[in-house]
């Protein structure tokens, strides 16, 4: 069994994981380049083997970073079978489509403008293009075991980031790898915790927050914080977030402080549809989260949705006071980027961050204390107030991942740390070879690696 690293490898994006023996190969993830020029770049080079040459890809979850690079996957020859959870194929059905979507929204705004060097700017994908890969998906539920194809024996386990993300761990029948995927937090107030797992011979493991420790501050307190002092000014607070999971735990929170008169009643847009459909897939799929029904049904009602891009656009000539919750989290495209433009210069207004800002996004520019950010070919002035929401990531960190870890029965043969900057990378496994005593690499990109 040979595994190859095509992503998540100094970076938290790009998950692509080949695993192949024999004549038989399988993808673990099919995610997009996210952040620096010289990483999304790759999104537009070809694989090193060849797609109808892959027999399957399994999912761990629906984020792009993990699923995006699918409809270019079966658009260049894969005929295989898209395999994951069931709720992870009713997140991909909303995601997917969005994505090639707001491709060609944004190639169609560089050409109109003419923000781009490409004559004519193209998209990555379209809509058309990720439609046509869903058609590939099949849904196995969490704990069913599979064979994908003949040398391989898959199960997955809840692993607690979002609604279907799991645990994938492979068996040849003499070795086992086990891929994290993205690992959930054992307190979220959203989602259930992740499944403790005995092992396996291999680890993949992620290190986004490898590290970090994610601020003890109750995020209640801090959101009630940063919306009031806003609110006091007449500000708008406008918040970069994921439309699946980090818009879902701040309507929550928001839902909170308002029922319990924590924060004055401001109007609150969600402008992202994708968001409310992944609203209305957290209600189908509550056997996941700690939410009851009552609390998912005033979480989704509590919002006014922001449907057509001209009441997007129209939100941007309104005054303050009020909250808007916008995709994307990192602030690379979607629609928060033109609300970012209309409200990040005036300094009654707040932008808050919600979550990991990767190396080279928007987000990462802002909170680092950017004067400037570059959006539509203009440099737009960072005079509004930064906040960080950290409390409320849906990642493990660093002291949560090596509280999963050990539980495993017997330590791997090897743990490849990965979906991670370099620093967070190389935390980790420092600190996994200094507690656990475990063998550690964090590996390079196209790496190959024998499971022997």
């Amino acid at each position: 069994m040979n595994l190859q690293f095509l992503g998540a490898t100094d970076t938290v994006t790009g998950s692509k994981y080949l695993l192949w023996q024999d004549e038989s190969a399988v993808l673990v993830d099919c995610g997009l380049f996210q952040g620096y020029k010289q990483l999304r770049l790759r999104n537009w080079s070809p694989l090193p083997v060849r797609p109808a040459a892959i027999d399957a890809v399994i999912l761990t979850h629906a984020h792009i970073d993990h699923s995006g690079w699918l409809p270019l996957l079966v658009r260049n020859g894969f005929r295989g079978r898209i395999l994951c959870t069931p709720a992870t194929l009713d997140l991909c059905r909303i995601l997917l489509p969005d994505s090639g979507h707001l491709q060609e929204e944004e190639a169609n705004y560089a050409n109109r403008f003419s923000t781009s060097k490409h004559k004519p700017a193209l998209p990555l994908y379209t809509r058309a293009d990720a439609l046509q890969c869903l058609k590939q998906f099949h849904a196995v539920p969490h704990g069913k075991a599979f064979r994908p194809v003949p040398a391989f024996n898959v199960r997955m386990s809840p692993s607690g980031h979002m609604p279907g993300s799991a645990f994938v761990q492979v068996d040849n029948g003499s070795r086992s790898v086990l891929f994290s995927g993205d690992i959930g937090r054992p307190n979220d107030m959203v989602l259930k915790p992740p499944v403790q797992m005995d092992g396996a011979d291999y680890l993949v493991v992620e290190s986004t927050y490898g590290d970090r420790v994610h601020e003890a501050s109750a995020p209640l307190d801090m959101l009630a914080d940063v919306v009031n002092r806003t609110t006091k000014r007449g500000g708008v607070v406008v918040i970069p977030a994921f439309a699946v999971g980090r818009a879902q735990s701040l309507l929550h929170c928001l839902r909170i402080l308002r029922t319990q008169g924590r924060i004055a009643d401001v109007p609150v847009y969600l402008n992202s549809p994708m968001a409310a459909s992944a609203t209305a897939a957290y209600l189908k799929h509550g056997d996941q989260l700690r939410l009851d029904r009552g609390e998912c049904e005033a979480m989704a009602s509590l919002p006014h949705i922001v449907q057509t891009p001209e009441e997007s656009e129209a939100l941007n000539s309104r005054k303050g006071p009020m909250i808007i919750i916008a995709a994307s989290g990192m602030a690379t495209g979607g629609r928060v980027v033109h609300h970012l433009k209309a409200f990040a210069p005036d300094p009654r207004n707040t932008i808050l961050l919600a979550g990991h800002q990767a190396g080279g996004t928007r987000g990462a520019s802002i909170l680092a204390g950017a004067k400037a950010v570059r959006i539509h070919g203009q440099d737009i002035p960072v005079n509004a107030e930064v906040a960080s929401l950290g409390s409320l990531s849906a990642h493990a960190d660093a002291p949560e991942i090596m509280q999963w870890l050990a539980s495993f029965k017997a330590p791997p043969r090897m743990t490849f740390i990965t979906h991670g900057e370099p620093a967070a990378s190389d935390a980790l496994r420092q600190r996994i070879e200094r507690e656990l005593h475990w063998q550690c690499r964090v590996p390079t990109y196209l790496e190959t690696t024998g499971l022997l």
